[in-house]
């Protein structure tokens, strides 16, 4: 299934109705088959998808590539989120979407849909607190054309609490510090407003860049803009390192004939280095990724580019090529309990399997984390 495909027939679902059938969906338990899946995978990720009827939802599903259950969404989901100390997990709507669902992996709560604030709307991503107390979000603030951090009390049903911003435009994927202090954002440069849908509106005047902010009181700490030469790279998803590395993935704007660096890292309080791969993987890529992870245990950085139908592989450590795999459709990256990454595809692959649901640009392992 094609990247286009994907986008086909939005469900749109009143939000009391889908609160009572995710409700609903939420209480029953696992059937034998899926109690049996997850008795013997090794981990567990989660995914947004599209089903074969054009209704959206999520969904967990083993590292084999065995769906273990769905859970219904009213729109198309992008990225998600998940706390390893409160079993939640979150999918946020794909731009400019208004909703974010929350899930209780361990069946303990029923589902929280959080709502965007008036003036503003979801990126597709987020991430928690150290604790798992707070939720935060990429939005937009789209009359002021700036890009803020919403932040949630996940102890009190998520509400809002407030706002601080990303000290930039288009903020897409952000994550945390290891030692907590610190959110990462990829700002990707790109103006855009829910007036004129997904449309990318200053394009001759791109302002990528990459910041670290203080989560105690939104503080900019360090902001990185790509060389003059380079600002119609947008930067759009980050991952980090073992040794505390900030990795960074992006998507050209430019020139289809050019063929500039899309992926690169950088230790806070240094400048950023580009990775330079061999000609055959950069190609590969088609000035475009789609998706970062960081396998911290392996020390290897994973990209996966749905336009070039490939996965890079590179060495953590000295940011060398060790690998390309071709994959047509690659969309999700995440870390794999087996050696390597698990990968999943817009036309429902997963590991060795194939199910009858696409599955969107991200996956996330939530069990074991």
């Amino acid at each position: 299934m094609t990247q286009s495909a994907i986008t086909l027939r939005p469900v749109l679902v009143d939000r009391r109705a889908f609160l009572s059938m995710a409700g609903a969906a939420w209480a029953v338990s696992l059937s034998p088959a899926a109690a049996a899946v997850l008795s013997r995978t090794d981990a567990v990720f989660a995914s947004a998808f599209r089903a074969g009827d054009g209704a959206y939802g999520i969904a967990t599903v083993s590292e084999e590539g065995e769906v273990i259950d769905r859970h219904v969404l009213p729109d198309r989901a992008h990225g998600l989120a998940h706390s390893a100390v409160s079993g939640h997990t979150v999918a946020f709507a794909r731009r400019p979407g208004t909703f974010a669902m929350v899930l209780d992996t361990a069946g303990r709560d029923e589902p929280v849909v959080i709502t965007a604030s008036e003036g503003r709307h979801f990126f597709g991503h987020g991430c928690f607190s150290a604790d798992g107390r707070l939720l935060y979000a990429t939005e937009n603030d789209f009359a002021g054309n700036r890009g803020m951090i919403g932040f949630y009390d996940g102890t009190d049903g998520y509400r809002r609490m407030g706002e601080f911003p990303t000290y930039g435009i288009g903020p897409h994927d952000m994550t945390l510090s290891p030692d907590g202090r610190l959110l990462v954002v990829a700002n990707g440069g790109i103006e855009t407003h829910p007036d004129f849908g997904r449309t990318k509106l200053n394009l001759d005047h791109m302002e990528p860049s990459l910041v670290l902010i203080d989560t105690a009181t939104g503080r900019l700490v360090e902001r990185h803009v790509m060389p003059p030469h380079l600002r119609q790279l947008s930067t759009r998803h980050v991952d980090i390192d073992a040794g505390g590395r900030i990795w960074f993935a992006c998507q050209y704007e430019g020139p289809r004939n050019a063929r500039p660096p899309v992926a690169g890292a950088f230790a806070p309080g240094e400048d950023m280095k580009f990775l330079d791969l061999p000609e055959e993987a950069a190609a590969a890529l088609a000035n475009y990724v789609g998706a970062i992870a960081v396998h911290r245990a392996e020390g290897l950085v994973g990209l996966a580019s749905p336009k070039g139908g490939a996965v890079v592989t590179v060495d953590a450590r000295t940011g060398t090529f060790v690998k390309l795999e071709k994959l047509a459709d690659a969309a999700g990256i995440a870390p794999a309990k087996r050696p390597g990454f698990a990968v999943s595809s817009y036309d429902g692959r997963f590991a060795e399997r194939t199910s009858p649901i696409a599955w969107d640009q991200h996956i996330i392992r939530t069990r074991p984390t």
